[in-house]
């Protein structure tokens, strides 16, 4: 994987662009201005309208979505909440589910599992955007996402110690597995998606997944 260029050699917009990997440009905040973002500044962006946004390297970053996207994403959350509902691993959230991670960005998966050991206390967080690392991050892709910028999620949540990153494409109908930053395994509808030991029973065939995109009435 590309190694993103260290904060103190930005020296221009563009380079940072880069940093951010190249994502459109109307989805980056101008207020807070790029690089002064704070966690109280994400918190208001949450809380002041609909669209949801990540901090990244002091700036706001609007998320991606869509309704297809969404109910995709929702059977696919259901789905593993049912493997796990009866041995409380841990929590699952979703897109409303912020989490700083220990280099300070606050990302928010799409789905977010998180076991108990990785949560302090092992009692559910109360603040609005708690200091946790998942053990599974699901992004569901969207067309304002670009290969880089989902290099550069990649790469945050296995620094901060993820164990798998799963990229949902409704689009080719194929969900790759990440076990790190470059080790990708593309899924098909002939395939099933599971976790092994990170969620364990858990399994699902992802005809029976992307089978949500046409379901008529």
């Amino acid at each position: 994987m590309t190694a993103v260029p260290p904060l103190d050699e930005v020296r221009s917009f563009a380079d940072m662009w880069e940093r951010l990997g190249r994502v459109p440009l109307e989805r980056i905040r101008w207020k807070p201005y790029p690089g002064t973002a704070t966690l109280a500044d994400q918190i208001a962006s949450e809380r002041g309208g609909r669209i949801i946004c990540e901090m990244v390297d002091g700036m706001l970053i609007e998320k991606t979505g869509g309704f297809a996207e969404s109910v995709v994403t929702v059977r696919l959350a259901c789905e593993m909440m049912r493997s796990a509902e009866d041995r409380n691993l841990g929590i699952f959230a979703g897109a409303k589910g912020p989490m700083r991670l220990p280099r300070g960005n606050i990302r928010i998966p799409d789905i977010s599992f998180t076991p108990w050991d990785n949560i302090p206390g092992r009692r559910m967080p109360r603040e609005a955007v708690p200091d946790l690392v998942p053990a599974i991050a699901v992004e569901t892709l969207d067309e304002g996402n670009t290969p880089q910028e989902m290099r550069r999620k990649r790469g945050d949540w296995f620094a901060a110690g993820c164990r798998l990153v799963w990229e949902v494409d409704i689009h080719t109908r194929t969900v790759e597995v990440f076990a790190s930053p470059d080790g990708r395994v593309v899924l098909t509808e002939a395939d099933t998606l599971e976790a092994g030991m990170v969620l364990p029973g858990f399994r699902l065939p992802l005809a029976e997944l992307f089978g949500e995109l046409d379901r008529h009435g």
